[in-house]
């Protein structure tokens, strides 16, 4: 594998909207990686945000390798030990990305043909890369997508709902609170009942979760508040999906004092599994639900889930090593020769 490529990768900021950089970085190294004889069709798409998708091909793909260029914040600079490497991007998803690249490089080597690697954009902000590719004309029967799985297959995911809030109250002296009606009141009295709601257990991928985020309510600490806004975000099961989105929709319609907006999402999903290759289902979402591109779906890749947005994000040497044999798995039985 080359670490040096690696450093130089995982070296390049790129938080989500800063992808543009280590995208056209890429396209100008990675072809250059394979060998002469048989190098890639490089195409190099605008995204429209300012960012770009790129495809390389060998051949006609019957299996694509994915994964995204993208990092969250904030850009940590990566450092090699023995063992481990660590850095923003090392474990999601640039050492999917390297690591796939290597399969692909072996597979080059070798000769083989009918595979590809697909690098997409802004899949941390709501998979704007993928959402763009998927309107593109291509088709292939196979793709794997790139996330920290523990080089597990992905055998189910959770799908995700999003919904952005406004609670309005009245504005008051809050020395006098019964003459007006606090927005920060409805909030809690919202997250109150949310925490009670039983959605159901799903028999594979268990409770249905929620978070909130971006909440904002900017009055002085003397006045009722007499706005807040955030956004909540489920990650729903087979069970719940259909059942969140009609609560969503039912929130007390005849008060006036909650808005409700919905933000989209994608359904949870059964994907492909090999026998042979271990396999469990995630809460975590991807760009699998978005890529309609594709027959067959799966999502594997080196690392854990559970250090990936941390500023103590790394990836085990062994895993990349190991992702890189399994990837070759995969492309053999879609060729049909396993």
């Amino acid at each position: 594998m080359d670490f040096g490529f690696f450093h130089d990768f995982l070296s390049i900021d790129s938080t989500s909207g800063k992808e543009r950089k280590v995208a056209k970085w890429l396209s100008e190294t990675l072809p250059g990686m394979f060998p002469a004889a048989n190098r890639p069709v490089l195409r190099v798409d605008e995204v429209g945000d300012g960012t770009l998708n790129l495809l390389l091909t060998w051949g006609k793909p019957r299996i694509v390798f994915c994964s995204h260029l993208d990092t969250v914040p904030p850009y940590i600079p990566p450092t090699f030990l023995e063992s481990v490497i660590k850095g923003r991007g090392s474990c999601d998803a640039k050492g999917q990305v390297f690591a796939m690249m290597t399969a692909c490089q072996r597979l080059a080597e070798e000769g083989k043909t009918d595979f590809g690697l697909l690098l997409l954009a802004g899949e941390e902000t709501g998979s704007w890369g993928a959402k763009a590719f998927a309107k593109t004309d291509f088709r292939a029967p196979y793709l794997v997508v790139g996330e920290p799985t523990d080089n597990c297959m992905v055998s189910a995911s959770k799908g995700t709902k999003s919904f952005d809030l406004k609670f309005t109250g009245e504005a008051f002296h809050s020395g006098y609170p019964q003459y007006g009606v606090s927005a920060v009141d409805l909030f809690v009295d919202f997250v109150n009942q949310l925490r009670a709601k039983d959605f159901g257990l799903d028999p594979m991928l268990g409770e249905t979760t929620w978070n909130i985020g971006l909440v904002h309510s900017d009055n002085p600490q003397n006045i009722l508040s007499p706005e807040l806004t955030c956004r909540l975000y489920f990650r729903t099961t087979f069970v719940s999906d259909e059942a969140v989105c009609k609560w969503m929709a039912s929130l007390w319609p005849a008060s006036g004092r909650i808005t409700v907006t919905p933000r989209g999402g994608d359904t949870p999903a059964t994907y492909w599994t090999v026998e042979g290759l271990p396999s469990k289902p995630v809460a975590f979402g991807s760009d699998a639900p978005h890529l309609k591109n594709f027959t067959h779906k799966a999502i594997c890749g080196p690392g854990s889930i559970t250090v990936a947005h941390r500023d103590d994000e790394h990836v085990p040497i062994a895993e990349l090593e190991k992702a890189v044999e399994q990837y070759l798995v995969l492309y053999s039985t879609a060729q049909g020769t396993e």
